[in-house]
């Protein structure tokens, strides 16, 4: 191994180290307990605002928009507080968050994370092969470390980190170009770091990967 090679080796686990102490539990985080009439409010919500973009059921049918079924309850509530006080920026989001509290946040969080989640079909089988090894190896050369050190083996995030299994091939990508030309805040300031070393083709071989994922 080169000295250049175990330079990026070693930047590659002090990336993991970072990103693991933001990652937290792993895996769908809504609140058993949540009140029945919070997850009314937030079922009004969703059918009143939310649907027409991410779907009655939080499976959206467009790339433009991310699935949001059995997204992590935690992270719902923090992406809608970051959009309604700006640290997030999105022409679309903002408008629909500005007259919504944080026990709306919450709420929609939980009634996300209870939604049932489905496998849906890779166009590219080859390319989420490729994929799958940036996945679970990542690319030390480059010093990207693996997906799974935070997202999981199963792609299901964590707190703080969102839930990839089964979201949308082009939604990611467009979210790792956003990262790696740093047009995104209020995120995790490794993101920017690991996207800036990702390919294109890297971008798009892990998003097909994660597509296919339940």
């Amino acid at each position: 191994m080169g000295r250049g090679t175990r330079r990026a080796a070693v930047a590659a686990l002090g990336v993991i180290a970072m990103l693991a102490a933001a990652a937290g539990a792993r895996g769908s985080d809504a609140a058993p307990g949540a009140r029945a009439a919070d997850l009314a409010r937030a079922e009004e919500i969703v059918q009143g605002q939310c649907a027409v973009c991410h779907g009655p059921d939080g499976e959206s049918s467009t790339p433009a928009f991310p699935r949001l079924a059995g997204q992590n309850a935690t992270y719902v509530a923090r992406q809608l507080a970051a959009f309604k006080s700006g640290a997030r920026r999105n022409s679309t989001m903002q408008p629909m968050v500005a007259e919504l509290s944080e026990a709306d946040f919450a709420a929609l969080g939980a009634w996300y994370a209870s939604r049932p989640t489905h496998v849906h079909p890779v166009e590219d089988p080859a390319l989420a092969f490729a994929g799958r090894a940036l996945w679970t190896g990542g690319n030390v050369t480059a010093g990207v470390p693996a997906c799974v050190a935070c997202h999981g083996a199963d792609g299901h995030g964590g707190e703080a980190i969102p839930r990839l299994a089964g979201q949308h091939a082009m939604y990611v990508v467009r979210q790792l170009r956003q990262f790696g030309a740093r047009e995104k805040t209020a995120e995790n300031a490794s993101m920017h770091l690991i996207a800036s070393r990702l390919s294109e083709a890297e971008m798009r071989a892990v998003a097909a990967f994660v597509s296919g994922m339940k």
